[in-house]
């Protein structure tokens, strides 16, 4: 008796598996929908790229160099043609939605985090050409390249 009921529940579990999986839309793996599959999922918008790579993109004229540390930083040395928008004002988000979304910008801070940060939120307001420096500008200082003041 205990063997016939171990056979049903088996067969019972076979059958649900079936069933489920029966009902899930072509293309799809399982335990997913269509809806959330990776053929559907953006591919990010923000490249992360080190000195050398970050430097050659300086020369395009479409190009933004966003510097998102605070006006005092941005005194001590700063990318030549760099222009500041302090990621910790109060108006940063409202600034950057001024910002002109089919330009290329090319964002750094100190170190690549709040630069980082910088490139999600622009990406939420519809930036989509967005370049993040990695290591910020102490890379870029470590690397021997220009620094303005």
């Amino acid at each position: 008796m205990l063997y016939l009921a171990a056979v049903l529940l088996v067969l019972l579990v076979y059958l649900t598996v079936g069933r489920l999986r029966a009902q899930e839309p072509r293309g799809a793996s399982p335990g997913t929908t269509g809806a959330s599959s990776a053929s559907t999922a953006k591919p990010p918008v923000t490249k992360n790229l080190g000195v050398e790579q970050f430097d050659k993109l300086r020369s395009n004229t479409n190009a933004v160099i966003l510097d998102v540390r605070t006006p005092s930083e941005f005194a001590q040395g700063h990318l030549p043609g760099a222009v500041l928008l302090d990621f910790k004002a109060p108006d940063f988000a409202e600034r950057l939605a001024n910002l002109d979304k089919s330009k290329q910008y090319l964002v750094h801070c100190a170190a690549g985090v709040r630069s980082a940060k910088a490139c999600t939120k622009m990406e939420s307001l519809g930036f989509t050409n967005l370049i993040n420096l990695e290591g910020g500008l102490t890379a870029w200082k470590q690397a021997g390249k220009p620094v303005a003041k």
